[in-house]
């Protein structure tokens, strides 16, 4: 039990260190001589660009950004319930408000651009990261004096990340939903 109990912790705090990454990082978008993501704009390492109100596609961007920070936050909030319940639950009682929020993490139960989400923290880093692969082209073809040199790239490292964080984020959510507290 006690294996599991240390599987499960460390799995949940790779998934917030994943999501802290992928939110903070500026690899969303990569290229030879730039990288971009949801907070700036690089080009040549030095010349950095916020992106800010002036940005015709600003209002997708702070989806994106809100989304990505509200499931940073659920899945911390999710462990710090997930331990109080540890000492605080009766034996044999399932850690279910830790599951709900893992999973709100994940997928919000709601629709974005078509894809339903299952579950708050990794919904909400589902939404995040089908929001900006929905409609990453237009934001740079909206926008090209700040995306001018971006054009050809893919998708860098912190995008990957998000997507990885919603499967881990997921399959936490489901294990607390699984997971019964014994002695």
């Amino acid at each position: 039990m006690l294996v599991l109990l240390a599987f499960i912790i460390i799995f949940h705090i790779t998934s917030a260190a994943l999501l802290f990454i992928a939110t903070i990082d500026n690899a969303w978008w990569v290229g030879e001589q730039f990288y971009a993501d949801i907070w700036r704009v690089c080009v040549n390492a030095s010349n950095c660009t916020e992106i800010n109100d002036s940005m015709q596609s600003y209002t997708t961007l702070q989806a994106v950004q809100a989304t990505m920070i509200l499931s940073t936050i659920l899945c911390c909030i999710a462990f710090f319930i997930f331990v109080l319940q540890l000492f605080r639950l009766k034996q044999g009682e399932r850690f279910v408000l830790t599951s709900i929020i893992q999973l709100m993490s994940c997928a919000r139960g709601a629709m974005a651009h078509g894809v339903l989400a299952l579950s708050p923290t990794g919904l909400s880093v589902m939404i995040a990261a089908s929001i900006y692969t929905d409609q990453r082209e237009e934001i740079h073809r909206s926008d090209s004096d700040f995306y001018q040199h971006v054009r050809d790239g893919s998708y860098g490292y912190s995008f990957i990340l998000a997507w990885v964080a919603f499967a881990f984020t997921f399959v936490s959510g489901l294990m607390y939903l699984i997971l019964r507290k014994r002695k």
